[in-house]
């Protein structure tokens, strides 16, 4: 994900065997036995977002949205597997009115309470049962205010909406598991007039025209945290295209940022085949950008969604490379908890390191960012928390978990080797392939492909308070 104030970085049909997909996805809080689903999976940073007791599968999303009045009515179907016996279940939902709820083929009572929708069945949910919620509703989606005053969600544009989801933005349009531990398969249906382009992630399967209407079929069949969904809708530029070894690429583009996204975007093919040379296969089964007009209020720059970043006008290149390399750091591997975003935005600002010396032989070498940033006093926002216990959920987007955390992979790098390291690159991004994984998993994964202990390089520069006084 990327900021203006400064640069930030966020960043079923062909699904997968459901066995793959409940494998890899996980949600961390179990519901008693017979007892209401809880709320909240006991995120370090954000303990009211996401619920417990089941898994979901897939979602089917069908949104009908008229531009002119901001109005949204829509349709929600939502498989999950229970993991308890489950009376009810809680799902978020922000905002929106809801209109009826059905589990399976039978009408459930329902009940809200902040963004919390409780769903009650008919009968228990018996623990390993799949089943099937249906959720109508309707209402204008409301934006989101993160605790680092920034603004996501569905964001309202001149021309359609502009729509955004970590960490919270996603229950502010459709209900659901909200929270990056639980991922799903996807599929969007989205109704807008004639003459608007409506773009979510995955490949486009249909654009049907009726009655001065348009409905864009979108599929997303590979694992998906909540908050990397998108239904981007606008007067855009829309072009489909492919790569030389056959990769579809979908861009969509305001044409009042056309030209300033010329140049950048033009080099997407160019900046996948160079990722791929570091990191390994490309995860997914399309790529592609989405750039759009946004109002001033928004003051940040970037978003990594699934298969189709997208950005709040028109991005360079380093921004661009910066958030695909999300797609193998956050996208395919994403972190269990907030607590480790870590994971995606140290990855991802390494990758510009990285980038940097690439396309200028006399620039800096990731040591030399390295060593830059360490010249900061003990008192620079660097050092105000370890990236990997940023404390609360406003220090997510900071410095210390982007920078910092870049900073940690170059130690790692001095204390394993370059043969090493970039193994690790490559392997890391493999093992945990459209799952989930924390700060301990890379710890362990790390240390198994060396002799060095790597205790006292994490204890310091992941976890240690303040500056730290030594390198390794």
């Amino acid at each position: 994900m990327t900021t203006r104030r400064p640069l930030r970085y966020c960043g079923a049909t062909a699904a997968l065997p459901v066995a793959l997909l409940l494998s890899s996805c996980t949600v961390g809080a179990t519901a008693v036995k017979g007892a209401a689903g809880s709320g909240g999976v006991g995120d370090p940073l954000f303990p009211a977002l996401g619920n417990g007791g089941y898994q979901v599968t897939h979602y089917g999303l069908d949104l009908d949205y008229d531009v002119k009045k901001r109005y949204l009515d829509a349709t929600a179907q939502i498989t999950a597997k229970a993991k308890e016996n489950l009376r009810s279940f809680k799902l978020d939902l922000q905002g929106l009115k809801v209109s009826g709820v059905q589990v399976d083929t039978a009408n459930a009572d329902f009940s809200r309470k902040g963004h919390k929708l409780t769903v009650t069945p008919v009968a228990v949910l018996r623990k390993g049962e799949t089943f099937r919620t249906t959720i109508r509703y309707h209402g204008t989606p409301q934006e989101i205010t993160d605790p680092d005053k920034t603004t996501e969600g569905w964001v309202k544009t001149p021309d359609g909406a502009f729509v955004t989801g970590e960490p919270q933005g996603s229950m502010s349009w459709f209900p659901g598991n909200n929270h990056p531990g639980d991922k799903a398969l996807y599929d969007f249906r989205i109704t807008v007039p004639n003459g608007y382009t409506a773009v979510a992630n995955g490949e486009l399967r249909s654009r049907k025209t009726a009655k001065g209407r348009t409905t864009f079929a979108w599929h997303n069949g590979l694992p998906m945290a909540s908050y990397l969904a998108t239904a981007s809708i606008g007067k855009f530029r829309f072009t489909e295209d492919r790569m030389p070894d056959g990769l579809p690429l979908y861009e969509a583009v305001d044409p009042a940022e056309a030209a300033g996204s010329k140049k950048a975007l033009s080099r997407l093919p160019e900046i996948i085949k160079w990722e791929r040379g570091l990191f390994g296969p490309y995860p997914f089964r399309s790529a592609g950008a989405i750039v759009d007009d946004t109002p001033p209020r928004i003051d940040w720059l970037a978003l990594e969604n699934q298969t189709k970043p997208v950005y709040a006008g028109a991005p360079d290149t380093v921004t661009v490379v910066h958030e695909m390399s999300h797609q193998w750091f956050g996208d395919s591997v994403t972190p269990k908890t907030w607590q480790d975003t870590w994971l995606n935005e140290g990855f991802a600002t390494y990758t510009e390191w990285l980038w940097e010396q690439h396309e200028d032989e006399d620039g800096k070498t990731p040591q030399q960012q390295f060593d830059a940033l360490y010249k900061k006093g003990p008192k620079d926002k660097l050092w105000a928390y370890p990236p990997g216990t940023p404390g609360k959920g406003a220090n997510v987007t900071g410095d210390a978990v982007y920078y910092r955390g870049a900073m940690v992979l170059q130690q790692l790098r001095n204390a394993v080797g370059d043969k090493t390291f970039f193994r690790i690159l490559k392997e890391w991004p493999a093992k945990y392939r459209y799952g989930t994984a924390d700060s301990a998993d890379f710890i362990a994964f790390c240390q198994q492909r060396t002799d060095k202990d790597l205790t006292d390089l994490f204890d310091v520069w992941l976890y240690g308070k303040g500056k730290p006084k030594r390198t390794f």
